[in-house]
């Protein structure tokens, strides 16, 4: 028989329960095993089903439980998906459906056998993701996928311009409007924050939103949260840009680019950041927030994320072409990523680096110092605030005077107000088993090791290092300090740098 017309999706109502579980962001539905309309509509374990209330739906992952958790007619929902519905405490109808079939799984596919994607390629794939459908075991193929067989450049401006797209855009009726963005994989290397200070205190507009930790210990929102709010919508937003010429908020409470936080989620768990993907979250963030000036960050060493100088030359030149494709004036510094920047790793470790600087305390970390005149001092160059050469005077002019400090603290108070970084209670020493000459430090490890320390989630948690490259190292003495919130997490973490004791590497090692 030939269908003629499409069958509408048939639907099922159910009571919903609130089951109070965290599942973060996934949305979980959990039905009994014998539930009859599970059996009737084929609901099986791990099923993706259409739940909605009224005009707020969510795309859900079938769970199933055979104790007495959920009455037989009821189902329970996780808080994501409570929340997203908009479900109120007393009892409440769903509505349950098969979800619509998506053609774009077919490309996600393709793409992992070799096939380009295109403009509406893209489109169609991102529009699922914002919208829900996919499952966080489909999100992790598009993001494989992608990393395994690298997008050229006609993909990434594709992938960039449909993550664009679908979020928000802001303008700020301003000729110049400035960011900046550092690809990350150094530990420490806050320079952000710094900048910003330094560039508002000069007048130029700088509204920066900034991801959280992908592979990191830290993100520059991590670190910014423990000294104020960071989750301002667009009002809030455009309200602390008008008082003070710059924000540092999470880019993941507005929809500039909501498909990038979506993803993130999946790369921090993958541990995976390809240059193709890492392209397009960059930019459609800087083009959806209205920059247009942008200064490009890329450390380059054998343990940072980009490994060599040619490889940070080529990811230069992807990003500057991107930029181009959408008029977005950009530049970039390639720099030394052979050991961290500062000396804290970690969120309230790297927020103590920070306000050392801007503050001019005594031993400030000069390197982070230096970073942040050299980065701001391009900013303030290209969006023609001073004369090409004349930008890093001025840069530590205004960090030096005092200026920077009082405009990120006043940047702070607008976003709800200043506080100091907590610190961690249990700390231990690591000491040097040996004389020696520091001639290696290992950015990945010592990132790991802080990670199991409980960074970024846990915000005191981190390393905070003795040394740097070059230093005389005496036997008994600090090589670095251990910051942890939990004394399990210490003896986890404390385990696995026992067992990698040469992430310094001293000359004349035996």
């Amino acid at each position: 028989m030939i269908l003629q017309t499409p069958v509408p999706s048939r639907h099922v109502s159910m009571r919903a329960c609130r089951l109070g579980i965290d599942s973060r962001a996934d949305h979980i539905i959990y039905m009994r095993e014998d539930c009859d309309i599970c059996r009737s509509e084929g609901f099986s374990a791990q099923a993706r089903v259409r739940v909605s209330n009224g005009p707020q739906f969510i795309i859900a992952t079938v769970h199933h439980i055979t104790s007495e958790l959920v009455a037989m007619g009821e189902a329970g929902l996780s808080e994501a998906g409570w929340m997203t519905l908009g479900l109120e405490e007393s009892d409440a109808t769903i509505h349950l459906s098969h979800p619509a079939h998506r053609p774009s799984l077919r490309k996600v596919r393709g793409k992992i056998y070799g096939q380009s994607l295109g403009g509406e390629d893209m489109d169609a794939i991102i529009r699922d993701i914002v919208r829900g459908r996919y499952s966080d075991v489909e999100m992790a193929a598009f993001v494989t996928g992608c990393a395994a067989r690298d997008l050229d450049d006609n993909e990434r401006i594709a992938l960039t311009a449909a993550m664009v797209n679908v979020g928000e855009k802001l303008d700020w009726g301003a000729q110049h409007v400035v960011d900046k963005h550092c690809v990350g994989g150094l530990p420490g290397n806050r320079t952000t924050p710094i900048v910003v200070a330094i560039v508002a205190a000069n007048g130029l507009v700088m509204p920066k939103t900034s991801s959280r930790a992908i592979t990191s210990p830290a993100g520059t929102a991590d670190t910014m949260e423990t000294m104020t709010k960071v989750d301002l919508d667009i009002k809030e937003i455009r309200r602390v840009v008008e008082a003070e010429g710059a924000c540092l908020a999470w880019g993941g409470a507005v929809r500039l680019s909501p498909a990038d936080d979506l993803l993130i989620r999946v790369e921090r768990a993958l541990e995976i950041d390809s240059d193709g993907q890492l392209v397009a979250s960059v930019l459609s963030k800087k083009i959806a927030a209205g920059s247009t000036h942008l200064v490009l960050d890329i450390p380059y060493g054998p343990t940072a994320k980009v490994r060599s100088l040619e490889a940070a030359r080529d990811l230069e030149d992807s990003l500057l072409r991107v930029s181009n494709a959408f008029g977005l004036t950009a530049q970039a510094i390639l720099s030394d990523g052979s050991q961290p920047v500062g000396r804290g790793i970690g969120p309230a470790l790297e927020a103590h680096d920070v306000l050392a600087v801007l503050r001019r305390a005594v031993g400030a970390p000069d390197d982070l110092a230096a970073r942040s005149i050299q980065l701001a001092a391009r900013l303030l160059e290209m969006a023609g605030a001073v004369e090409k050469g004349g930008g890093e005077a001025l840069a530590a002019e205004t960090l030096n005077s005092g200026m920077a400090w009082q405009k990120f603290f006043a940047i702070c108070e607008a976003q709800g107000g200043f506080a100091e970084p907590p610190e961690a209670s249990i700390r231990n020493i690591v000491v040097s088993k040996r004389d020696g000459r520091v001639v290696g430090i290992d950015n990945r490890r010592l990132a790991q090791a802080a990670k199991l320390l409980g960074a970024p989630d846990a915000k005191a948690a981190g390393i905070y290092m003795e040394v740097r490259l070059g230093d005389q190292i005496a036997k008994g003495q600090p090589l670095y300090c251990l910051h942890s919130e939990s004394h399990g997490e210490m003896a986890y973490a404390g385990a696995y740098v026992e067992a990698n004791r040469d992430m310094i590497k001293l000359e004349h090692e035996q």
